[in-house]
């Protein structure tokens, strides 16, 4: 990389000329973010660099530097016309959740469907009933490790005209709130979102989403044990199905153009390489690359 570019250091960005040994990269490895840590640096001279233009950024890189494709891994010279491994920089440094599955993780994504509202950072729940906060407010701590409590607000009535008294359980975590656009197809909107299909993972997490949903916007008869739905999203049914519990935190970037830049009569580029374990890559603004074969 030319020393002036920037990588993504898991301390913050870098440039190229300021990566020492010992210093850890975040780099991606699959659908997800890792760190890596730098075993070596090497420093090289050249005439000749290129500028890798994205719909993300635009970055520079030696013309032999190794880009992450879905077909493997192309020079960045080559590299006009495909889509490189992205992920968003900005999120990096952000606290990653580990969800625990089960009946709590089910309540609470079965509430937030009925009744919550998912933010760009935020995810939160306002209802009247105290008990049904609470029950969110633990499921959510449970299934997520984040501390959640309730805060007696008020909000209008457009029936009474009035305002009335409410609870509300709101956590700030962009993570959870990406987390639920995921589950729900991407669109948190109640009216644009899709049944949540990773409550299928098992019935202990199903019967939880049933609960929560019925709570918030359901109904329990009186006359047997049963909860009353109505849906026009998908059939009622449960089959186990197998889908991530933790957040896609990669995808694509299209390269729309690549530029040759040359030293000229000024002095030479300096490029530096770097050898990395575990990982072999590293993010140069987002973009997946590895050391030059």
């Amino acid at each position: 990389m030319p020393s002036k570019q920037t990588v993504n250091g898991v301390s913050g960005r870098l440039q190229a000329r300021d990566v020492r040994a010992g210093c850890r990269l975040w780099a991606l490895d699959g659908w997800r973010t890792v760190q890596t840590t730098v075993t070596a640096v090497e420093a090289v001279k050249a005439r000749e660099v290129v500028e890798v233009e994205t719909d993300r950024l635009t970055f520079i890189a030696a013309p032999d530097q190794m880009l992450g494709t879905p077909d493997g891994w192309v020079h960045a010279r080559d590299s006009e016309g495909t889509v490189l491994a992205w992920t968003a920089a900005r999120k990096l440094c952000r606290e990653r959740l580990t969800v625990t599955p089960g009946y709590e993780f089910g309540y609470l994504l079965g509430a937030n469907c009925s009744d919550g509202t998912v933010g760009k950072n935020y995810v939160s729940l306002v209802v009247n009933d105290e008990g049904f906060a609470a029950r969110f407010a633990a499921c959510l701590t449970a299934a997520t490790g984040l501390p959640a409590r309730l805060e007696a607000v008020t909000r209008p009535s457009g029936y009474l005209k009035r305002d009335v008294p409410g609870f509300r359980v709101r956590v700030v975590s962009s993570y959870l709130a990406d987390l639920m656009r995921q589950y729900v197809g991407g669109d948190a909107h109640h009216m644009r979102q899709r049944f949540p299909r990773v409550v299928l993972r098992d019935r202990e997490t199903f019967e939880g989403f049933l609960d929560g949903y019925t709570d918030g916007d359901g109904f329990r008869p009186k006359t047997c044990a049963a909860r009353l739905l109505v849906s026009s999203n998908v059939d009622g049914s449960f089959k186990p199905e197998r889908h991530h519990l933790q957040l896609v935190e990669s995808a694509w970037a299209e390269v729309r153009e690549v530029r040759l830049r040359g030293a000229g009569s000024t002095k030479p580029f300096t490029l530096y390489s770097y050898r990395l374990d575990p990982y072999p890559g590293f993010l140069v603004n987002g973009h997946l690359a590895r050391q030059p074969w």
